[in-house]
């Protein structure tokens, strides 16, 4: 029971450290992993800004489910949607209703949509010119007559979604089966690159144009539109981003998206320029970290504040894993008839993707960001710490332990003086091994907002900018590197210490 306050009391400091440098309470735009709406959410994060209003940007967080649970939780305030993803996603309803009867739909969930901004970006597919034309595809219908093998690159939201792929294989009664899900910025790579020859795009998507591609008319009308608001909690005072309502059409829309796809500028810059003239120059240079070299886009003002995130959250869950972890390898020694069932249990969670752990800690804990992060971070760090617990104190003479008993000495004298210190190499290399492993793990912690050196690699696959993924990646393996050797000079100067009291 003390172990267990204890517990909560370190877990509950550690979120008021978070919580602490974010004490004025700044609106929280949020927005999803692709181009479009890392823009928006940058136009409205800095239209609030130039109105006085404090407010931050949680870049690149998760599909739809999980941005209705930041909202719902108060992890962010509002993000950039669209009015079709809103009807069959969140309210799981057809038809195209207007904006009074969604915010009537949406009242219950304490959620409004505002702030119409002017473009239409409807969900499509798209393939190659050249093959479209060869197999005499112009339409979604066609599809379902081509005799010839078509391979399918489709993002794993589309694949997912009520208005996705199965819904539209129904719809129009198309045979072909879809490969793995295709984060949707390298689709468009795969697609030039002709490993695959249908892919879904939105409509404003800038790679249409630039690829040369053929977006299949959708003749049975089955995508609804898809015009984009700001859905947000229904609290939330709207009026500071009135001046953005149908400001923006498709055609700057799509211009935005070309100048950070194709010409390298940053989501910032290109959001900025659109501001300040209703425009972006595609002529322009870019700005950082985007469209400078490698080394520049490595160390960019950002990397400090990532690395913090990064390794506050890294050695936080390694400590709480500590904490949790010896204490069930002793258990799962002490008690054999326990150890099967104690080894399952953290082997069995070890297995749980990623992405699935994270969901399902949101709504445990009821928020996104660095809590979740940390739990599940915890969470795979216990397994290498629990087996070499165990491990370390198997491999201990049992005539040692017995011996020590007949001296009198006390089942946790014996514990504390003898067995641990002697398991204590075991034990540090599990340690070690759990620290490594999250400093690689922690880079997906950027899905539900808790920051740190994934925000680099995420962004880096929105835009199909390999340079700005490197820039993220290459810090994260440094840090495991560095994270090994610390651990390294760590074991070394306690074997000299327990030799030197030898």
């Amino acid at each position: 029971m003390a172990a267990a306050r204890l517990l909560s009391a370190f877990l509950l400091a550690l979120a008021g450290l978070v919580a602490s440098a974010h004490a004025a309470d700044p609106v929280v735009v949020g927005s999803k992993r692709f181009t479009e709406s890392y823009i928006l959410g940058e136009i409205v994060r800095q239209t609030l800004v130039a109105g006085g209003v404090p407010a931050t940007h949680k870049q690149g967080l998760g599909n739809t489910a999980v941005m209705e649970q930041a909202l719902a939780t108060r992890g962010i305030d509002l993000y950039p949607e669209y009015t079709g993803t809103i009807v069959r996603e969140l309210l799981k309803q057809e038809g195209s209703p207007s904006l009074a009867q969604l915010n009537a739909a949406l009242a219950p969930r304490g959620l409004k949509v505002g702030v119409p901004l002017g473009f239409n970006n409807s969900y499509a597919l798209a393939m190659r010119e050249d093959e479209a034309q060869r197999l005499g595809i112009a339409s979604i219908s066609d599809l379902a007559r081509v005799q010839a093998p078509l391979r399918l690159g489709l993002s794993h939201e589309f694949l997912q979604r009520a208005d996705g792929w199965s819904a539209l294989q129904r719809a129009y009664g198309l045979p072909q089966v879809p490969g793995s899900g295709l984060d949707h910025g390298l689709a468009y790579q795969a697609l030039a690159a002709r490993q695959v020859d249908v892919v879904d795009a939105y409509t404003t998507d800038a790679q249409i144009a630039r690829l040369q591609l053929r977006v299949l008319r959708d003749d049975r009308n089955f995508f609804p539109r898809y015009d984009a608001v700001l859905l947000m909690r229904a609290s939330l005072d709207e009026r500071p981003l009135a001046a953005l309502a149908g400001r923006i059409n498709d055609e700057a829309m799509r211009a935005m998206n070309g100048a950070v796809e194709i010409d390298g500028k940053s989501f910032e810059a290109a959001a900025r320029e659109f501001l300040a003239g209703g425009h972006v120059d595609a002529d322009a240079p870019a700005s950082a970290p985007r469209g400078q070299g490698f080394l520049q886009r490595l160390f960019a003002p950002d990397l400090p504040r990532l690395l913090r995130e990064h390794l506050v959250l890294v050695f936080a869950s390694l400590a709480v894993a500590v904490a949790v972890g010896v204490p069930l390898g002793v258990l799962a020694h002490r008690h054999p008839r326990w150890s099967g069932a104690v080894m399952g249990l953290v082997g069995v969670v070890q297995t749980v993707p990623s992405l699935a752990l994270l969901a399902f800690l949101i709504a445990i804990v009821g928020t996104i960001g660095f809590v979740p992060a940390l739990l599940a971070l915890f969470v795979y760090a216990l397994l290498p710490i629990v087996r070499n617990t165990h491990a370390g104190l198997a491999s201990v003479p049992t005539g040692m332990r017995q011996a020590a008993l007949g001296l009198g000495l006390r089942d946790a004298q014996v514990l504390r003086s003898i067995e641990l210190p002697l398991a204590a190499p075991t034990i540090f290399a599990g340690i070690k091994t759990a620290a490594v492993l999250n400093v690689g793990l922690a880079t997906v912690a950027t899905f539900i907002g808790a920051g740190g050196l994934g925000e680099r690699i995420v962004a880096g696959l929105a835009v199909n900018d390999t340079m700005f993924m490197l820039a993220g990646a290459v810090p994260a393996a440094v840090l495991a590197l560095l994270t090994q050797l610390v651990f390294d000079l760590l074991e070394r100067w306690l074997r000299r210490a327990r030799v030197g009291r030898a």
